[in-house]
């Protein structure tokens, strides 16, 4: 046998969860199925992945995606140390591979792997899992091709980003189509022909809780909702309304009251770092290609492996790429997310210079005619919406200029949120929950209200949007909001402070979706109506430079 060392897998170093009880060793006949991530066989270009042209899943896959080489690599190997392959994706640059942890570890070696119960971050009960701590070891055949390895840890990676409204206290509250009219969505749309893909890591929903919802608001016909599963994952309603059920009618509902007309598909996934990456990728790659998609849940950037990150991220960069917007909740623990160590932080995935962060407000406003009283930065009752400064991704080149400050390392990174709209859940959204009406807030609600604006954007333009960021950041500049939005100047969420102009607690502010829509008209249209050859993703020289200058994209 081989004692040579394997090689270690870069980025995938795993701190240990604080407080978390031993419970056993993992026997060597545990079966575990891994998800393994290989390199791209090209960097997709920025400008692909920044500017308004989009190409096809195939174009993808056979540029971006996993080289076939790697592929026949990695499932030979793997058949030949007993393994069973599950799946083969080299669009997604995914393969799923299961066997014992004794058959794993003949190609990927863990530092330390053991069962302990740690506190679910989501529900805050203990939960038995797999944990690891250190580093990873594959095979030496794979230190090329792989570059990341998914499911030997399967501690809870997320939470959702909701709040419930406390009954005893007084509340203004809203129905998603009251929003609508406060936000000026434009009138005429309804996402019509639009796919909208929602990622749940928990819970369920019941076709009877959509039709009554829906049916109290006339909406009819009821929207079009359908479950897929990922990774085991599955439609599971607990018929509790104060569980994981809360986050996914809240998602459905906000999404199809808005945009009624699109086609929803929820995936459902494990809550780990595999089941988050799988669920992302597996939405993004889907046919037909959404139009956007809504997430809800989080976790603070350093809670994240590299690799995982790394991993999320580049799904990300294919949605970009495939004209999908992705709309994330930027997290409901205001400059903090929730961390102890007393300094600001981001959530991830909102984090993501390739995801439009959703941050929150308090809204009191006339739901009849539109008429706003007040809107300020959501921070009470401790809770507040996320926003800061990553300390990962670097200051975008579509965000410099807006008055980014330097984060808490002094480092100015990706500046969080990028949009906002009522997430308090004292002024919060009325939604229906395993048979109970309830008034529900976070920033889980602006994701879906995001994605919901985005299909209806999408249907009234004629085509999809992909990355929003650098078509709703020119015009803004410190004290400046950008064109389509309604500034939030009131309030903060801890360590930052709102401001005119963009602000790490509501970014460019809440939607004016009329004007937005005019403003899009206006940027997008040079571009769409200009005469294409056949299969060419690429636009004309002329765009190009028209659109670098229009945008202050740099020359690369």
């Amino acid at each position: 046998m081989d004692s040579t060392p394997k090689p270690l897998l870069p980025g995938s170093d795993r701190a240990l969860v604080v407080g978390a009880r031993p419970v056993g060793a993992v026997d060597d006949a545990e079966p575990i199925e891994i998800t393994l991530v290989l390199r791209r066989r090209a960097e997709i270009p920025i400008d692909l992945v920044e500017g308004l042209e989009t190409i096809t899943p195939e174009e993808l896959a056979d540029r971006y995606g996993a080289d076939p080489a790697d592929v026949d690599l990695v499932l030979r190997t793997a058949e030949q140390h007993g393994l069973r392959v599950t799946e083969a994706n080299p669009a997604a640059r995914r393969v799923r591979i299961a066997g014992t942890y004794g058959e794993l570890r003949a190609v990927v070696e863990p530092q330390s792997l053991e069962w302990v119960e740690s506190p679910d971050p989501h529900t805050g009960a203990p939960v038995r899992h797999r944990h690891r701590g250190g580093s990873l070891r594959i095979i030496a055949d794979w230190q090329h091709a792989v570059v990341g390895v998914l499911g030997l840890d399967d501690r809870p990676q997320a939470r959702s980003h909701l709040r419930r409204h406390a009954k005893s206290a007084a509340a203004t509250s809203y129905t998603p189509p009251d929003l609508a009219t406060v936000y000026r969505f434009p009138q005429g749309t309804d996402g019509t022909g639009q796919t909208l893909a929602i990622l749940e890591l928990g819970g369920g929903f019941t076709q009877r809780d959509l039709d009554q919802y829906f049916a109290g608001l006339s909406i009819t016909p009821a929207p079009s909702v359908v479950a897929a599963g990922v990774d085991g994952g599955a439609n599971t309603p607990q018929g509790d309304p104060n569980s994981a059920d809360g986050e996914v009618l809240l998602d459905i509902e906000v999404a199809g009251a808005l945009a009624s007309g699109a086609h929803q598909i929820v995936y459902f996934a494990p809550n780990t770092d595999q089941g988050f990456v799988d669920a992302l990728t597996t939405a993004v790659h889907a046919t037909p290609t959404p139009a956007a998609v809504s997430i809800s849940w989080g976790s603070n950037e350093d809670s994240w492996t590299a690799q995982g990150r790394n991993a999320f991220n580049q799904g990300l960069s294919d949605a970009a790429a495939l004209g999908v917007t992705v709309c994330v909740a930027a997290g409901d623990n205001g400059s903090g997310d929730g961390a102890t160590d007393g300094t600001a932080h981001t959530d991830f995935p909102a984090s993501s210079p390739y995801a439009l962060a959703c941050g929150g407000t308090r809204l009191d406003a006339d739901p009849t005619t539109g008429t706003v009283a007040s809107e300020t930065v959501w921070n009470s009752n401790g809770a507040g919406t996320g926003g800061g400064v990553s300390d990962v991704f670097p200051l975008p080149a579509w965000q410099k200029g807006v008055g980014v400050p330097p984060g808490s390392t002094g480092v100015t990174g990706r500046g969080v949120p990028d949009v906002a709209a009522v997430a308090d859940p004292a002024t919060g959204y009325q939604v229906f929950v395993d048979g109970q009406r309830q008034v529900i807030g976070g920033t889980s609600a602006v994701a879906p209200l995001w994605a919901a604006l985005t299909c209806r954007l999408v249907q009234a333009l004629g085509h999809r949007l992909g990355l929003l960021q650098p078509l709703l950041y020119p015009g803004a500049a410190p004290g400046t909001t950008g064109p389509g939005f309604r500034d939030i100047t009131k309030g903060g969420n801890g360590a930052y402070k709102a401001a005119p102009g963009w602000d790490a607690c509501t970014g460019l502010g809440v939607p004016d979706g009329t004007a937005l829509l005019n403003h899009l008209k206006s940027g997008t249209t040079t571009f769409f109506l200009a005469e294409r050859p056949p299969g060419n993703c690429r636009p004309a020289p002329a765009f190009t430079a028209q659109r670098r200058a229009r945008f202050d994209f740099p020359e690369r």
